[in-house]
């Protein structure tokens, strides 16, 4: 894995999924099951994700 890139695995699917560098806070989709996740926390080379919850819009049918 290069240096520029952090692993991590989707709690939904549980893909392995490798992503470019990025902080906590910070959100992706999964390109398997296409969940919204948050990054929770970054240790070393590794990071933790939580799927995010999203409301889904009330159309009215």
């Amino acid at each position: 894995m290069p240096s520029d890139t952090l692993a991590g695995t989707c709690p939904e699917c549980e893909t392995d999924l490798t992503v470019p560098t990025m902080v906590e806070g910070e959100t992706l989709a999964c390109p398997e099951c296409m969940l919204t996740l948050r990054v929770e926390g970054v240790s070393g080379r590794r990071i933790t994700l939580r799927m995010v919850e999203t409301r889904l819009r009330d159309w009215g049918q």
